[in-house]
């Protein structure tokens, strides 16, 4: 009987992933596909005639080295800002106390209730005054204004690793920023890698943000780029170069878990007792 249910099991895993994999593999399928083959009823899963030039179109016609250089800077840029800046709010929650500790902590973790569509416009009205429009600004700044999600779960974190810990390397000689280098930073990895990851992802992938800020289309990013393919109104799209484009951009964010999911299922875990 425990054997029934453990195919049984397996078997509903099984379909679920092949269920959850059906878009990526039309994709991929897509990318290599005669453009008269793509929307084909039924489903053709394996072309014709396989298309392989469509990725050499990729890296000569369309300037994707261009948009990965932008995109970079972005993501740089917003990684090291989001992660210097949570980790100095959060080490000042957890390890300096004051009066308005309390009350502002609450404060910070109830602007995660406010949607982002409501601070859209006048964010926007914000950059435009101070002409930031069409530059990269908009979207790397924010960063360095920590997260309400990351501050509360490096603060919890931190809560937990033991005073004694300050008070033994302050006798030794370190001060504050030393002691949350030296100490508290490489105790909190597993967060801070689960943080980075978000990070990366969220600003490799954005697209929202580069459609509102950017006009010009050498400051593109990858997402934009990509957008920029679909010409439909003029049926002019290329949807095998639009999805050849689309699996390059998402193997840097499949290789980042891959690498990095020790710590992000680390970091989750912690994050999900923390919240508990």
């Amino acid at each position: 009987m425990r054997n029934i249910r453990l195919v049984l099991r397996y078997a509903v895993l099984t379909m679920g992933a092949v269920l959850f994999l059906l878009p990526l593999i039309w994709t991929i399928s897509g990318s290599l596909k005669p453009p008269g083959e793509i929307f084909t009823v039924p489903i053709r899963w394996i072309p014709s005639d396989f298309q392989w030039d469509t990725y050499v179109r990729l890296f000569s016609v369309f300037p994707f080295w261009i948009y990965v250089k932008n995109t970079l800077i972005i993501v740089a840029s917003a990684l090291i800002g989001q992660l210097a800046s949570s980790v100095l709010v959060a080490y000042g929650f957890a390890r300096f106390r004051h009066r308005l500790n309390g009350p502002l902590f609450i404060l910070v973790l109830s602007t995660m209730m406010i949607p982002g569509q409501v601070t859209m416009i006048p964010q926007y009205l914000i950059y435009k005054e101070l002409s930031w429009i069409d530059t990269y600004l908009p979207l790397i700044v924010p960063n360095y204004f920590a997260a309400a999600i990351n501050i509360f779960l490096l603060r919890q974190f931190m809560l937990t690793i033991p005073k004694e810990l300050d008070e033994s390397a302050k006798i030794d000689g370190a001060n504050s920023f030393g002691i949350l280098v030296r100490i508290i930073m490489p105790m909190c990895l597993p967060i801070l890698v689960t943080i980075g990851i978000w990070t990366i992802n969220s600003n490799w992938n954005d697209f929202m943000g580069p459609l509102i800020y950017l006009s010009t289309p050498e400051k593109y990013t990858l997402q934009m780029g990509i957008y920029n393919l679909n010409a439909g109104r003029q049926g002019l799209t290329d949807y095998g170069l639009m999805f050849a484009a689309s699996l390059v951009t998402l193997l840097p964010s499949l290789l980042l878990f891959a690498f990095g999911q020790k710590y992000f299922m680390s970091g989750i875990k912690i994050g999900g007792a923390l919240k508990g």
